[in-house]
């Protein structure tokens, strides 16, 4: 497969990731991997030139293992993307919505339409993802029993929308980050995002201090998140976004001071900000 027009994304085909994958960059060929480990390997071996990986979501909260991942390889955070996530309820051709009594889905879909499952009053089962429980759906072809997927996996699969949007929340998104084994150089006058990945020296008000360079510098931090360091009891690596570019002044001396604070200090990647879905905010 070509390298310069692919992008590996985690899950079955028809899952979120890949709806990132064809609305962040329609032009590129997608390649599913089984799990997250499969998505860096296909970028470091070069079966993909990109990969998606989704990092958190604005209900389910953060997707642990990219960031563990994102700790022990050496790819590059190239660009991210916010996706509005738009459950639908899946069913095999000629279903109708008074026949449906179960409804399979990923634990956090299921979650995110809880106050629509409870309306009718189904039976709800986990699966392991959202487009698995739409594949499977299609080979059983029983009448009576629902998926909650995308809308792509219904073309896909050959399944009937029965309702769109049943999520609890209008607004819920996910945010994916683009990696690359190739750093992106975005320009410093637009819009932009730095990520980068730390430990903190083990003396008092080690994160605090580690914070106060970009305080001091007027830069806006967007994400701080903190996970164990394997093998390392009660040591913990931090991850942090912020707004800026590196070669900008304030931050250079923001990433200065950060590093006399820390035993190690990486940075991930800068890259264009991604926008975020708009809402209308009135009733």
């Amino acid at each position: 497969m070509d390298d310069n027009r692919s992008i590996a994304f985690q899950g079955m085909r028809g899952a979120y990731s890949e709806q990132a994958c064809r609305e962040k960059m329609p032009d590129y060929r997608v390649y599913p991997c089984k799990t997250f480990e499969d998505v860096f390997s296909a970028v470091e071996e070069g079966l993909c030139r990109y990969g998606m990986l989704p990092v958190e979501n604005s209900m389910a909260g953060v997707v642990s293992d990219s960031y563990d991942l994102l700790a022990v390889h050496r790819l590059s955070v190239v660009g991210e993307y916010f996706l509005h996530v738009r459950h639908c309820l899946l069913a095999n051709p000629a279903a109708t919505l008074p026949q449906i009594t179960t409804v399979f889905s990923h634990p956090q879909a299921l979650a995110q339409c809880r106050s629509f499952i409870r309306r009718f009053g189904w039976n709800h089962l986990s699966v392991y993802d959202t487009a698995g429980s739409a594949a499977e759906l299609a080979q059983r072809a029983i009448p009576q029993e629902a998926a909650i997927a995308s809308e792509l996996c219904a073309s896909l699969y050959g399944l009937t929308v029965l309702q769109r949007d049943i999520q609890d929340s209008r607004m819920n998104t996910t945010r994916f980050l683009v990696i690359g084994r190739e750093p992106c150089s975005p320009d410093p006058s637009e819009p932009c995002k730095t990520s980068v990945l730390f430990t903190v020296r083990d003396i008092p008000a080690a994160l605090y201090k580690c914070l106060g360079g970009f305080a001091t510098n007027g830069i806006n931090l967007t994400r701080l998140e903190s996970r164990p360091v394997p093998g390392k009891q009660w040591t913990y690596n931090f991850y942090l976004d912020f707004q800026g570019h590196p070669e900008e002044e304030r931050c250079r001396l923001a990433l200065e001071e950060l590093r006399f604070f820390t035993t190690s200090c990486k940075v991930l990647g800068c890259y264009p900000e991604g926008t975020k879905p708009q809402w209308d905010e009135t009733p």
